[in-house]
């Protein structure tokens, strides 16, 4: 294999990033009004010069009024899901885990309900709830984590099992409380929704994202070596309980903020570290950037497919993550094992 410089990592970056862009472009042509690329173009062109008024009504209204800020709060969940999934998976040395598996899902969609229970009138309340259940997760999980004094990975997992299943009774409970027309709205949120704009701004979600990847990609060195042991990577200089708790905290943060905006995609943080590792090998220096592109890319095509397989209506992104992601992780598992 090839060694890894700077030039190279920037390299897979901009290759990552020009696959991107096609998807951005491919999904702001096709939905229920078709738009063709010549006039995506255009009206991205013009708007960017200020040129509103020389934009046809209806193509403005759905390249940047509908279909532009979805695709890019898909870009961002996407990444932040990704980065996160494999943060978990070098803090917990378990391929199988994912942002959810502590528990963090559970806390936003209990923060949710109790949103839509007791603060129907208030639309922003079921992100900010929901934002604020996952928290309150993040904190019980890491000091129900700690043994000792110190962030212990199997205790921090089994720790996260047991809250994301007390959680989900209490979640399963209240539900039997919402009228019809609200449990639907949740059962759609839960299964993943980016229907519905953001309460707080795009701008402010895209600041929390870089400062929480930056923060994990600062680690990115020390995790190759946690990778290898703990006590291994602490003869080597590494401050352990340092790396566990940044890189705990700011993939918690990422999950709780995605989730809270999004609801539960799943697979996307359990899958697409997998495939970035097969494709650029798992040195965590690469890995964290290609799979942020990379889970942009993912989510972006799941919403589209998402918002078209039966267009007019729309499916859960969450259910289309579900149903391609998984044929896909058995296939990689296969090959693996093989």
């Amino acid at each position: 294999m090839r060694p890894l410089t700077p030039r190279r990592i920037v390299a897979i970056c901009a290759l990552l990033t020009g696959v991107l862009f096609v998807v951005v472009v491919f999904s702001l042509q096709v939905g229920a009004y078709p738009i063709s690329v010549g006039d995506v173009a255009m009206t991205l062109v013009r708007g960017a010069l200020g040129h509103w008024n020389s934009i046809p009504s209806s193509d403005r209204l759905i390249v940047f009024g509908l279909r532009l800020p979805r695709i890019a709060l898909g870009i961002l969940v996407g990444a932040a899901l990704s980065v996160s999934g494999a943060s978990f998976q070098a803090l917990l040395r378990n391929p199988l885990a994912d942002p959810y598996v502590l528990g963090v899902s559970s806390g936003a969609a209990l923060g949710a309900i109790l949103a839509l229970v007791w603060l129907p009138q208030f639309p922003w309340a079921m992100q900010g709830l929901a934002f604020l259940g996952a928290l309150a997760t993040i904190a019980a999980v890491y000091f129900l984590g700690r043994r000792k004094g110190q962030l212990d990975s199997t205790t921090l997992l089994l720790a996260g099992i047991i809250s994301a299943s007390f959680l989900s009774a209490i979640i399963m409970f209240l539900m039997t409380t919402v009228s019809g027309r609200d449990l639907r709205g949740m059962a759609f949120w839960l299964m993943g929704d980016l229907g519905t704009a953001p309460a707080i701004g795009l701008g402010f979600l895209f600041v929390v994202l870089l400062i929480g990847i930056g923060a994990i990609y600062t680690t990115s060195s020390d995790l190759n070596l946690i990778l290898t042991g703990e006590q291994e990577a602490h003869h080597l200089g590494v401050n352990v309980p340092r790396v566990k708790l940044v890189v705990y905290v700011s993939a918690s943060l990422l999950t709780g903020l995605a989730v809270s905006v999004s609801g539960a995609i799943g697979y996307v943080g359990l899958l697409i570290p997998h495939v970035m590792r097969m494709l650029f090998g798992s040195d965590y220096r690469v890995l964290i950037p290609a799979s942020a592109i990379g889970g942009a890319i993912a989510v972006a095509l799941a919403d589209t497919l998402a918002r078209t397989v039966v267009a007019p209506t729309e499916l859960p992104v969450g259910a289309v993550t579900a149903a391609i992601g998984a044929p896909v992780f058995i296939y990689l598992l296969r090959r693996r094992f093989a």
